[in-house]
Parts: structure tokens; sequence; C-alpha cells
């Protein structure tokens, strides 16, 4: 039972499900549904798709998630930032709008949900760790910036395309002679109001007596007064007439069964593009769903979340949608709005599924402006400004990181921009690896601390020196140790021992090792001894299968503090006789 719990996490929730979680998952359904309706038709459309595939992603793909993942309030569906690297890498193969693009587009949620799947099975979980915090912040306020831009030719009623800023703004200047009015005065007071809605409609509610919560959710509820006035607006001024370009007719049908295209060539061209958006898509979700759960102290598997995002994405190549992932703004409305399990993404896709066969028609006169100006006012949250200032005060590598990030995402697009930071991480990474911190420490007087002598005032010897080692010893900086460790030699001629203290050393593999016995054996020539302090016990497990405690010229002591006043003791000793004693004096107490 328990394995089917794992893959299945309603097993375990659903156990406990009442009537009192009922009623707490249907109010939060309904405020989700609300707000997802006009989300999704805009995200399609976005992502160069019919507005219906839009609804169509937000159905099956939901209840597959709430089936398989782990979230209590994680609401699944399209969001921005991948119905935006959808656009960028269907359109490498096809046309937008067209049946071939569509096939893409399929093609890229099946190949997405399989991709992840495999790595949920394989409990690859922690590759979400490959973008660090710094470059995935920076990959999404950069592609916020694109889609608000992108977002522009609607606002204006006029053509433009281009995946980057560049390619943008030259297609905007060249065609804003032909912007039309109407769609303008549209787009412009549907942006306002949406602005407004989100910062200042809650305060006025609250002022003129209502709760804060109510308050909370009918601000939250504001695009639909958008759609609905600006559908109003149409119908009655007959702008239309005027060049205001609408949604139009939207089928009213369930989610079709589809069959993505089997074809060997186009899957290649777009496996990597799918990988891509299975490593955004985890990374943005993930991170929401630990944010949420973490304020209820519950807690989510990155793991079992592969596999639910992964069913939910072949949910959605099977019933004609496109990508999704978990989306932070109707995330935070769900946990807002009460939703106390998954089953409040289930009660949501059965109103998508509602809207998709009855109020369609209701939708043929919305303007395209006020779905952009929807995704204008939802994008422009994720754009942060504040993060880049505190990591340049924090750290300055991880500051070029991130402006690398937004730079490439920016002036190339959004797939080199996540190929350029998944880079810039592991290289980030590796760089500090092979330059690990480590330091000369003194034992604190009147302690048995040890720290940095550079930062305090300790005592040591100039016969003793002891280097302190901040990381795990790998064949990425094995070199570094060999050098460093010579270098502090030949900086202390009146050397006699020296201590590589590990209390921060939680591996050592073969080219560490190989290291490290060289320094011994070079050591020894030249008349010092090697010794080894607070060495952990999986360390000492792997050290004693090798050849190095045998040749090690010096001693295994289980504190600092030990092999400190030892070896001062042997060091006052006229002719060092401590010397010669057996290196596993303190072995015993390992």
């Amino acid at each position: 039972m328990s394995v089917l719990t794992r893959y299945l996490p309603v097993l375990d929730w659903g156990q406990r499900y009442n009537r009192t979680t009922l009623t707490n998952d249907l109010v939060a359904a309904a405020i989700v549904t609300i707000m997802l309706i006009p989300q999704s038709l805009a995200y399609a459309m976005l992502a160069g798709l019919p507005p219906e595939i839009g609804l169509y992603a937000s159905i099956l793909p939901i209840i597959a998630y709430a089936l398989f993942g782990t979230s209590r309030t994680l609401a699944v569906g399209p969001v921005a930032v991948v119905s935006l690297m959808t656009l960028a890498a269907a359109s490498s193969v096809a046309a937008p709008g067209t049946a071939e693009f569509i096939a893409a587009a399929l093609i890229l949620a099946l190949l997405s949900g399989l991709i992840l799947i495999g790595m949920g099975v394989l409990r690859l979980g922690f590759l979400g760790n490959l973008l660090s915090h710094p470059v995935v912040s920076g990959f999404i306020t950069a592609s916020g910036i694109i889609i608000a831009t992108s977002q522009l030719k609607s606002l204006l009623g006029v053509s433009a395309s281009g995946e980057a800023m560049p390619e943008l703004l030259h297609s905007l200047a060249t065609n804003i002679g032909a912007t039309n009015l109407p769609t303008l005065v549209i787009g412009i007071s549907a942006t306002a109001f949406l602005f407004w809605v989100r910062k200042g409609l809650k305060p006025l509610l609250i002022r003129i007596g209502m709760a804060p919560r109510p308050a909370d959710l009918i601000a939250k509820a504001g695009p639909i007064a958008a759609v609905a006035a600006s559908t109003l607006a149409v119908i009655l001024l007959d702008l239309e007439a005027q060049g205001v370009k609408v949604v139009g007719t939207i089928p009213q049908s369930l989610p079709p069964f589809t069959i993505p295209l089997f074809d060997a060539g186009l899957w290649g061209q777009l496996a990597v593009p799918a990988l891509l958006i299975s490593i955004i898509g985890f990374v943005e979700s993930v991170s929401v769903a630990q944010t949420l759960a973490a304020k209820r102290r519950q807690r989510i598997d990155p793991d079992q979340e592969l596999i639910g995002l992964g069913a939910a994405n072949v949910a959605a190549a099977f019933s004609g949608g496109y990508p999704v992932t978990g989306g932070f703004a109707r995330s935070v409305v769900n946990y807002d709005a009460g939703a106390e399990t998954p089953a409040a993404g289930a009660y949501t896709a059965i109103g998508i599924l509602i809207a998709a066969l009855f109020l369609t028609p209701l939708l043929r006169s919305l303007p395209i402006a006020t779905l952009a100006a929807t995704i204008i006012v939802a994008v422009l949250s994720l754009v942060d400004f504040k993060t880049p200032r505190a990591i340049w005060r924090f750290s300055k590598p991880d500051f070029a990181a991130m402006a690398a990030t937004i730079a490439v995402t920016l002036l190339a697009g959004v797939e080199p921009g996540v190929i350029a930071g998944v880079g810039i991480s592991l290289a980030l990474y590796l760089w500090r690896a092979s330059r690990p911190h480590a330091a000369i420490v003194g034992r604190v007087p009147e302690t048995e601390h040890f720290r940095n002598v550079k930062r305090h005032d300790v005592l040591t010897d100039p016969r003793i020196v002891t280097i302190r080692i901040d990381e795990s010893l790998t064949y990425l900086n094995a070199r570094w140790l060999e050098e460093f460790v010579l270098e502090q030699v030949a900086e202390h001629p009146r050397i006699k021992h020296l201590i590589l203290m590990c209390s921060a050393v939680n591996a050592i593999d073969a080219s560490a090792l190989e290291s490290i016995e060289a320094i011994n054996h070079r050591l020894l020539d030249a008349g010092v001894q090697l010794h080894l302090s607070e060495v952990k016990g999986p360390v000492m497990d792997a050290l004693e299968r090798s050849h190095l405690l045998h040749a090690l010229g010096g001693t295994v002591f289980l504190s600092q503090n030990d092999a400190f006043s030892e070896l001062l003791s042997r060091a006052s000793q006229p002719d060092d006789a401590g010397g010669e004693r057996d290196p596993w004096m303190a072995r015993g107490l390992i």
C-alpha cells in the first residue's frame, strides 16, 4: 500500500476527505475557475494557439495532477513562460496557427510529460537544482519583459513578430503608424483597470466595511470584470467593424481526444525544447509548491511532483492541449481561497469544462487587447528589479550569472536563455567547487575552538600549521589542494607538522586521495609530517580502504584540539622525538 500511496497520493489525502474539506475546496475552485478562464484563453494565444486550446489544457491536465501530485494547493495549467517557450519551439518547425503548429504543441506536451515521468521514476528531482535561484529569477524577469513587450502589438492593434527584444522592438517601431485607436483605448483602459484592481480595489473594499478575505478574493477576480466590460463595449459600439480584433467563435465542445503525431524527425527537432520546457516548468512549479506547503507545515515530494506534472502534460497531449505546469498567481489564489486538497483542482477542471461547453459564445466578441492586458499585468508581477540589487550586494558571481541570463534571454530569446542559465549555473558551481574556501587556523585562547588567523586573535606555533578545508575534496579541487598546501609550507620555513582539519570534508574521491598521498610523500621528503584531524566517519571508512593511512607520515586525530596539543608537546622536545610515534595513536578514538 505504501508504494501505491507514493505514486498515487490521492490514496493518502482521500482517506481523510470530509464535508468541511469539500466545502473549502469547492469555494477555492470557484474562485480559481473565474480567474483561469481569461488566463487560459490569453496564454493559449500567447503560445500562438487557438484560444480554446487554453481551456482544453486546463481540464484533464488538472485532474491528472490531482491524482498524482503531492502539493495540496498547486494549481496546474497554462502559464506565461511555458507558453512563450512553446511558441518559440513550435515556431521553429511550423508557422503559428497552422495544423502543423498545433501538432508540434501536442508533441511538446507529450515529450515533456514523458521526460518528467521518466525523471520522477528515476528519482531525479534533485536535477531541479541545476538552475540556481539567481539564474531562475533572471530568466523569469527577462521572460516577463519579453512577454509584456510581445503583447504591445495587441494593445496597439498592429502586426509584430519576434522572439527576442531587438526583433520585437524593431517590428513594433516599424508598424506603430498603423495603430488602431479603439483597440488602443480598450487596451490601455483594461491594463490600467487591472493594475488598479491588483493594488487598489482591496483597500477600497476594506475601507467601505468588507472583510479582508472576501475583499482579496473579489480583487483577484478583477479580470472577469474587464472581460465583461470590454466585450459589452465591442458589442454595443460595434467596435469590431472599426478594426478591433476579437477572439471570434470558440467551439462549444469537450476536449477532443488527440493522438500526437509520431514523426521521428520532428520528435528529434523538438526533443531539446521539450527538455528545456520540462526543466523550467518543474523548477517554477516545485518552487511555488514548496513555498505554499511550508506555510501550512506540509511537505511535497519533488520526485513525485515530476510524475504529477508529467501525467498532467501527457493528459494535455491526448486532450488537445499544450505543455502545462504549476502557475504562481493561480496557486496563490487557490491557497488564499482555502483549498485543502488537490481535489480543488479537479473541481476547477469541472468549472472550466462547463465554461467550454456553455459559456464560449459569450466570449466571441472579447477583444484580444483585453487578453493582452491580462497577460501584461500578470507577467509584470514576475519582473523583479529588487533581487538583482540584493544579489549584487551579497555575491558578485551570482549577480554576474543573473545578469548574463537576463542579457542572453532578452537579446537571443527564451531557449538560448534557458541553455545559458543551465550552463552558467553549472559553470558557477564548478568554479566554486574548484576553488574551495580554506583557512589557516589557530586556537582561540582558553578554549578548544579553532578559528581563521586572519579574523581572530588566536594561538599558533611556527612549527605547526593547520589548514581547515571547507569543502569536500574531489577531482575538481585536487590540484588546488596540492598547490595550496605546498604554498603554505613554503611560507612557513620552520614548519614541522601540517594538519589538514577535515571537519567540513564530507567526501574524498580517488583523485583527491591521490593528491593527499602525493602531498604526504612530498612533505616527508621535506621533513614535515602530515596529520589529519576531525575526519568524519564515512570519510574515514573510505580512507581505511586505501593505502594512505599506512603511508601517512603523521597521525589521525579525533579533534583539532587534541592534534594541536599533542603536536605542540612533541615540537617542544629538543629533538622532536615524538616524530617517530605510531600514526595510529589517535585512531582508536575515531
